[in-house]
């Protein structure tokens, strides 16, 4: 047996490395996922997003009511109108790690970027990053090319004061990012809620010129800049989620503001579940944290002290749609992306605020209130027959089977808060051909199987009581541990593996559905994903290609040494081409279209479902998002749906 190679540990090995370089090497401590645009928090957005956040701070502060942004593909300018940088340290903010004025309280009171890091992980990881400043008739500037210094200016200006940043992500990094306009919007409308007043100017491709009106950098005009400004703060924010998907408040948003805390909330009547934002310094905390659970404490104390009841939150939270924003000094991330607010000590004090402030809000407003406490009532006895009808489904299931009938179980099971079970996943099948051939290559300590009888239940226009009353929703609900909550989940992977036709995807639209109405938690947390399997095999009697679309098969057909197909030639469901192959060997060409999992022997399937699979995340989307999209192709909008369908169908022209 051969001796493992011995390596030395010495002094050598020890390497200490600049903040640049560790911002460069370390990229997803500092800014999260790189990504590639598709996402809300990729990181392209969580670099604009720093740059912005300095402006922000700057009107919180009451200096600047304006900021510009220019997006020119990657490339992006952002203008403010605050104060400016101080001229002698405009390189030492945007390149030296834990510099700047926001741990000066007399400067900034409620900045979001307290750690001095943000300015710099953007200059750190830009391509080509400018920082200029105006003051008082004086503007100093400097040019970094990935985060290096390479040239500086100053001299007198005539623009007004403030800081002009211009960055483009650098390539190296982010390799194939792309500002989508949805996700820079919403941002933007986010900033716009939480600081009445600002004005912020958004200019996207084909716009007019970086914001700062000292570049000489211009963009072709075609479209006019989109202006976002709030007046009404978070209320605004809540009106346009109730709009999102037509619903009605049930009664006019209760709406609160001081220097340090505002919330806005309503309930509504075609909504299920909960819908809150929360914010800190202007920072958008997707996960919630101290201030939100606070809020939520505080609400339930409220409510049961004017009507002198007993409600669970949930009673009084069920279709609610809400925001809370704090205002901090110090405040507490889990990570520099800021999506958790972490600050305990501020619990306390925030609970009884809310508290004090909504009975005063309710004996002022009693008609508002009333309607408030029926609402929480009627959600109540709601619950409560769900608990019979849970209740009924146990009792029957036990009845049955102590096990799930439809699940071929592994041996290891995921366990979040031990952190075990990392890689176990279940695979949700339709028909048992398709189950067949993933259970007998699957790996049976970390891989189970799901069998839904054909297509599941669409279930997005139902209440939760259906899946106590379906057999099959009941029994996956179980086979997963998600019943109350996703703490429980018993693998890290959820994954949906249907075939590639039209019923196939039908039935995961419809599993999609399923987890965006009841099981939320589990798409945002990353759990949920949908297998892809090869489409095509191409092959002759010396090798063997799995294509995943036409063109890898066009492509591997080329390389078997045979003549891409023409549509006439190309294999239709579980159809068989075979053609002569060229150059000295001659060998025919067998190109086979696969119309389900069920054709694909399990001898093929374990390279698909092993190291090599390929897997696609069901990427969450907030509700103001999903609703409306789930709405309209899952709702009951039947005639409206099928007239969209053949607008747009497209009908094959024979030749």
């Amino acid at each position: 047996m051969a001796e493992k190679p011995k390596h030395n540990y010495d002094e050598s090995k020890i390497k200490t490395l600049s903040s640049l370089e560790h911002i460069r090497l370390r990229t997803g401590m500092y800014i999260g996922r790189i990504g590639n645009g598709n996402h809300y928090d990729d990181g392209c957005y969580i670099l604009l997003k720093e740059v912005v956040d300095n402006a922000i701070d700057e009107y919180i502060m009451g200096h600047g009511k304006e900021v510009e942004i220019t997006i020119d593909g990657t490339h992006v300018c952002v203008r403010d109108y605050g104060r400016g940088i101080p001229l002698g340290k405009v390189v030492d903010c945007v390149s030296k790690i834990n510099t700047g004025a926001k741990y000066n309280d007399d400067v900034f009171q409620f900045s979001v970027g307290l750690n001095g890091v943000g300015t710099k992980a953007v200059n750190a990881l830009s391509k080509n990053f400018i920082v200029r400043s105006h003051r008082d008739g004086e503007y100093a500037e400097a040019q970094f090319k990935t985060g290096k210094l390479k040239k500086e200016d100053s001299g007198k200006t005539k623009e007004p004061n403030g800081t002009y940043i211009e960055f483009e992500p650098d390539p190296e990094i982010f390799k194939e990012t792309e500002f989508k306009p949805e996700h820079v919007e919403k941002r933007l409308r986010h900033y716009s809620y939480l600081n009445t007043g600002l004005k912020l100017i958004l200019n996207m491709v084909g716009s007019a010129r970086c914001a700062d009106r000292t570049s000489q950098r211009d963009v072709p005009t075609e479209d006019s800049p989109k202006i976002f400004q709030s007046r009404h703060g978070l209320m605004d924010l809540v009106m346009e989620d109730l709009s999102g998907d037509g619903s009605e408040p049930l009664y006019s948003p209760l709406h609160y503001a001081s220097k340090t805390l505002e919330f806005c909330f309503t309930h509504s009547n075609s909504r299920y579940g909960e819908t809150f934002y929360s914010f800190v310094n202007g920072q958008y905390t997707s996960d919630g944290g101290t201030h939100l659970s606070a809020f939520r404490e505080g609400l339930l104390k409220a409510v049961n002290e004017y009507c002198g009841g007993k409600f669970e939150g949930d009673d009084v939270r069920e279709a609610m749609v809400g925001a809370v924003a704090i205002r901090l000094k110090d405040p507490m991330f889990e990570s520099q992306t800021k999506n958790k607010l972490g600050n305990t000590e501020i619990r306390t004090e925030l609970v009884n605020n809310v508290r004090e402030e909504l009975l005063h809000f309710f004996q002022r407003n009693k008609q508002i209130a009333e309607t408030i406490v029926a609402k929480v009532k009627d959600t109540q006895e709601l619950r409560k027959e769900l608990q019979n009808v849970k209740k009924l489904a146990r009792e029957r299931a036990k009845a049955i089977t102590l096990r799930i009938p439809q699940l071929k179980d592994c041996k290891n099971h995921f366990d979040k808060k031990k952190e075990k079970g990392k890689g176990t996943m279940v695979f949700i099948c339709e028909g048992q051909s398709a189950a067949g051939s993933i259970t007998s290559c699957r790996d049976v300590n970390n891989q189970a199987v799901f069998v839904l009888k054909g297509k599941p239940l669409n279930v997005w226009d139902l209440k939760r009581d259906v899946m106590y009353k379906n057999d099959e929703m009941y029994n996956l609900m179980q086979a997963l541990n998600v019943e109350d909550n996703t703490e429980g989940l018993r693998y890290e992977k959820v994954i949906l593996a249907t075939d590639a036709d039209v019923d196939g995807m039908h039935i995961r639209n419809l599993m999609i559905t399923y987890f965006f109405r009841f099981f939320e938690q589990l798409v945002h947390d990353g759990h949920v994903y949908v297998l892809e399997t090869p489409l095509f095999r191409v092959r002759n009697k010396e090798k063997t290609i799995y294509c995943y679309s036409e063109a890898e098969r066009d492509k591997a057909v080329t390389e078997l040494g045979g003549k891409p197909l023409t549509p006439s030639l190309s294999p239709s469901d579980g159809e068989r081409v075979a053609q002569p192959g060229e150059g000295q060997l001659k060998r025919k060409i067998e190109i086979t279209r696969f119309k389900g999992l069920g054709e694909i022997s399990p001898k093929e399937f374990a390279q698909f479902i092993g190291k090599e699979m390929r897997l696609s995340k069901v990427e969450y989307a907030p509700r103001a998002e999903s609703t409306p999209i789930l709405t309209f192709y899952m709702g009951k909008n039947t005639p409206e749906r099928k007239d969209y369908i053949m607008d747009r169908l497209v009908v094959p022209v024979e030749e």
